[in-house]
């Protein structure tokens, strides 16, 4: 089933999560791990995150620098069959512009679509070390926009290559939004409108960047909705669970964490689990009481303290 339809059919608000594949060298194992976490809490639907490649430079006996290029976390078309399949549960790939081709996102969506699997999130992705080189005859989506038009046109089943006995296929298209502004964004106003460039060329739904204060979801909606987007936009909650966080999270995400939430680590930090727990249940609670369609949590490989807020607040 579609995201918008589980949004569009549900009597409350829904809880969704999202994981990352294990690194490379581990087994599927872990993914079964986390699914018994999740599983008795329902969950409409899973994301999979998706990474493109990276360089990896290594000093030889010699002296010289040997360099090497490799996928840190494969494996997300695989785990979103078993979650769909095995688990019955609605998967959302995430697919990259960043690190890949159009003819290689055509391949995964023909893939995915096999698969039984309606939805993706298009995202441009981060820049790595890794600059892909194009070969002639191929090209790529510069911006999420060009990735959703990408999809919109499979929709008609308009493909790269003239297919014999093609046939639409239509996703639900999810995009990625920003509290607190992109990093690379001048401002609000200039962010919003890439995110409207997105959702008019053919996005269903949003689901935002991790945040640790209600009032910057709940003012980037009002931004979002003053300038025409209508689409559900799905706030998405991230547990401290680490001292580690408090500057892993704002390096990599370019999120803020507030004061009072610092202040209570540093004063406690044997305590940082219960602290971020309860922090983050507090966030769940006022956002229900705004009537969020859905909360999303980013788990990555650990969903007990997202299991637990959920139990508890019913």
């Amino acid at each position: 089933m579609r995201v918008t339809e589980h949004l569009a059919k549900a009597s409350r608000t829904l809880f969704s999560f999202e994981i990352i594949p294990p690194p490379r060298g581990q087994n599927v194992g872990d993914i079964i791990h986390i699914m018994d976490q999740i599983v008795p809490v329902s969950p409409p639907f899973i994301d999979v995150t998706s990474h493109s490649a990276e360089a990896v430079y290594e000093e030889q006996p010699d002296g010289t620098i040997r360099r090497r290029v490799r996928k840190k976390r494969p494996g997300t078309i695989s785990i979103c069959g078993i979650i769909q399949n095995r688990y019955r549960i609605d998967t959302v790939p995430h697919l990259l512009c960043t690190g890949f081709t159009r003819e290689e996102t055509e391949d995964a969506v023909i893939e995915l679509n096999y698969l039984g699997i309606e939805n993706v999130l298009a995202i441009r992705g981060d820049e790595s070390n890794y600059s892909k080189v194009i070969i002639q005859g191929r090209s790529r989506n510069l911006y999420a926009s060009d990735l959703v038009k990408q999809l919109v046109d499979l929709r008609e089943a308009r493909f790269l290559d003239d297919l014999a006995n093609t046939r639409p296929i239509n996703f639900c298209i999810g995009v990625g939004g920003y509290p607190e502004k992109h990093v690379e964004a001048p401002n609000f106003k200039s962010d919003i409108a890439r995110l409207k460039a997105k959702v008019d060329a053919g996005a269903d739904y949003i689901v935002s960047q991790m945040f640790f204060d209600n009032t910057a979801f709940l003012e980037y909606r009002r931004r979002c909705r003053e300038a025409g987007i209508t689409v559900p936009i799905i706030p998405g909650i991230k547990l401290i669970d680490s001292v580690r966080h408090l500057s892993s999270l704002p390096k990599h995400f370019h999120v803020s964490i507030p004061d009072a939430l610092v202040d209570e680590i540093h004063a406690s930090p044997k305590h940082v689990r219960e602290i971020g727990r309860n922090w983050a249940q507090r966030q769940v609670e006022g956002l229900l009481a705004e009537d969020v369609e859905c909360i999303h949590f980013y788990v990555m490989n650990d969903a007990e303290g997202a299991v637990g807020i959920i139990k508890a607040v019913g």
